[in-house]
């Protein structure tokens, strides 16, 4: 079978995929295709056959996931903003054998393979580095007609804050990965469910956001189903606008902080480019303020599918832009085989419109499940197949949620969960600090932001809010810091130590 070559017999130089710096044709993307899951399959992948993807978006990043995907390896997409530690706990805890970085991640990566099971360091466009393989002469050393495609699927392993703790390993859930016995059979049902998805209709996307979040990365396996896919790099507005205009762009996935900087372009930059051709716009990682959405449908018209859920079981939730101007502010209702709970602080199932936790049951029983990590996966239930992703909410008559708050501490900022334990853990070890807590405040940009309140030493001179938040990122990637600290007399931790994180929050949001 060809991966790709189908999608060239009428137009044999159709450009299938491109970046700022390169395109490829069907022809030389099933030819990548071929060689990376060859290449793979003649590794040593360990137990689990984990490969990890260390880079910023490119064509490339994009084809080492799907290569990855089409040699049957459970490939590991990691947030390129971390430091070289913070990748080094991921492969550790993952056993990933090989890694792939690119032009901005592989100093970090060299750094992060030490004491890991990575035998394999693939980049491409780097200088010639010892114990590195380039990526152009991997390939081409890879056998493209040497492909097994019988071997199993094996779904992406992803690492996410969840609501406790450091990052956790979950597997991508079967509501987002396709079946089969083989990675044929996979590449085919996910070409067929796509096809349903789309109405039939394939047309151009436009991956928006980094591949390593669980949107953007799905979005690129749409390529296998025939899509041709322009790649964009760091976010910017206008380089969008100018993208969607230019590539005559069908479909993208974003999140809420690409439609507030979009909307905060001049009028006069917005109405230049032509966004008519696009007809379907997903976007999750948040939830979606009412303004900025309904701004958002005024311009570019009800192509809007929002998608609420998380990393570990997929999307719970969806509504489309018609049902949302019926109900505006809903994150739609709940997706089979989910079932929407709102249940008070004893488990008890609240009435309509009534205020309290969110939970979801997965009739399938499966729930959450972390890997490595029974104990994790055990505490985000409260029943066999009930979970919660920490929100309040409550639900009306015709089950709609409507998201209020959070009860969990974490943090989403931008679309990327940020717990603050890991902040407060770094927070506290500077000798000027004898107390900390971090937590979520209003953002208009980014929805949410991280901000530390501390109670400083008596004994040292107190130093200043900026010295304190460059400690911490001399120790944590920047996004997980805050970005605003506030020296307190008091956290108001009661007799057992705890934190009402929730009665801190309230005034800033008040």
């Amino acid at each position: 079978m060809s991966f790709a070559k189908e999608y060239a017999k009428e137009n044999p130089e159709e450009i299938a995929i491109q970046d700022a710096n390169q395109s490829l044709t069907w022809d030389e993307v099933d030819d990548v295709l071929s060689r990376c899951g060859s290449g793979l399959q003649a590794l040593d992948l360990g137990p689990d056959k984990r490969v990890a993807v260390f880079a910023e978006n490119s064509v490339q990043t994009a084809l080492a996931n799907l290569g990855g995907l089409i040699g049957g390896a459970s490939v590991v997409p990691v947030n390129f903003h971390l430091t070289g530690d913070e990748v080094n706990y991921i492969l550790q805890d993952s056993g990933a054998r090989v890694l792939f970085v690119g032009p901005e991640t592989w100093e970090r990566g060299i750094e992060a393979i030490k004491n890991s099971s990575v035998h394999t360091l693939v980049s491409w466009n780097v200088p010639a580095k010892d114990g590195m393989v380039d990526w152009i002469d991997w390939l081409l050393k890879a056998d493209p007609e040497g492909l097994d495609q019988t071997v199993p699927p094996k779904p992406n392993l992803l690492y996410t804050s969840g609501t406790t703790g450091r990052p956790k390993g979950t597997d991508l859930p079967p509501t987002m990965f396709a079946g089969g016995e083989t990675v044929e059979e996979h590449v085919l049902n996910y070409k067929m469910g796509f096809l349903e998805r789309s109405g039939g209709e394939v047309g151009k996307q436009l991956v928006v956001g980094p591949m390593y979040h669980t949107g953007p990365l799905s979005a690129t396996r749409n390529l296998i189903a025939g899509t041709p896919s322009v790649v964009l790099g760091r976010f910017n507005a206008e380089a969008t606008l100018e993208a969607i205009a230019n590539h005559k762009i069908t479909s993208c996935l974003m999140v809420p902080t690409h439609f507030v900087r979009l909307l905060a372009l001049p009028d006069d930059v917005k109405a230049s480019y032509d966004v008519s051709s696009i007809n379907a716009i997903s976007h999750t990682g948040s939830k979606c303020p009412v303004d900025v959405k309904q701004s958002m449908i005024d311009w570019f018209g009800p192509v809007f599918l929002e998608a609420y859920g998380a990393s570990e079981v997929g999307s719970t939730c969806m509504i489309t832009s018609e049902e949302w101007l019926k109900y505006p502010g809903s994150v739609g209702k709940a997706l089979p085989p989910f079932v929407a709970k709102i249940l008070d602080d004893e488990g008890n199932e609240l009435p309509a419109d009534t205020e309290g936790r969110l939970f979801f049951e997965d009739t399938t029983g499966r729930g959450v499940i972390y890997y490595n990590d029974p104990e994790k996966s055990a505490e985000a239930h409260i029943a066999p197949g009930v979970f919660t992703l920490g929100e309040i909410a409550y639900m009306n008559e015709d089950g709609y949620v409507f998201i209020t708050d959070r009860f969990s501490d974490m943090v989403v900022s931008g679309g990327v969960n940020i717990y603050p334990a890991e902040a407060e853990q770094v927070l506290i070890e500077h000798p000027a600090v004898l107390d900390v807590a971090c937590i979520g405040v209003p953002n208009k940009e980014m929805g949410e932001e991280l901000k530390a309140l501390v109670i400083p030493r008596e004994d040292i001179e107190t130093p200043s809010e900026e010295v304190v938040i460059a400690w911490c990122r001399e120790k944590l990637s920047h996004y997980k810091c805050p970005r605003t600290l506030e020296f307190v007399d008091d956290l108001g931790r009661n007799t057992m130590g705890k934190i009402n994180k929730r009665k801190l929050r309230a005034p800033y949001w008040d």
